[in-house]
């Protein structure tokens, strides 16, 4: 599998498959998958706590911690499929239709380059 060629429909059915195998669905509700992704997300930052921005490609380049933060991404994105599928949402339209709202919220004339808004 890969980013250009796998479809999220795609993702969703190997997360599906993999739970139904073991019999999982009952565990994959919608208070277990949101604290997991929370949890995952957690440990995906401990990758990064404390070091400072200047020493982060140090971080990044390090062969063993590169991998273990890709196994943390895959988690929490693992369990973001599974709740996607637990609740029957669409990913690519919610991802649309939220960028609607952030286009509208931070038109890019006012935050070019920055993050907050001008006085």
């Amino acid at each position: 599998m890969n980013d250009k060629e796998t479809t999220i429909a795609q993702l969703q059915d190997f997360v599906a498959e993999f739970v139904a195998e073991r019999k999982w669905e009952p565990f994959h509700d919608p208070k277990n998958l949101s604290m997991a992704i929370a949890i995952e997300a957690a440990e995906l930052m401990e990758h990064f706590q404390w070091v400072r921005s200047e020493n982060l490609e140090d971080v990044i380049n390090d062969e063993k911690t590169a991998g273990e933060i890709r196994d943390e991404i895959a988690d929490t994105f693992c369990f973001l499929l599974s709740l996607s599928n637990c609740l029957g949402v669409d990913l690519a339209n919610a991802l649309e239709q939220k960028m609607v709202k952030n286009r509208k919220k931070y038109p890019a004339e006012e935050f070019r380059g920055r993050y907050y808004k001008p006085e």
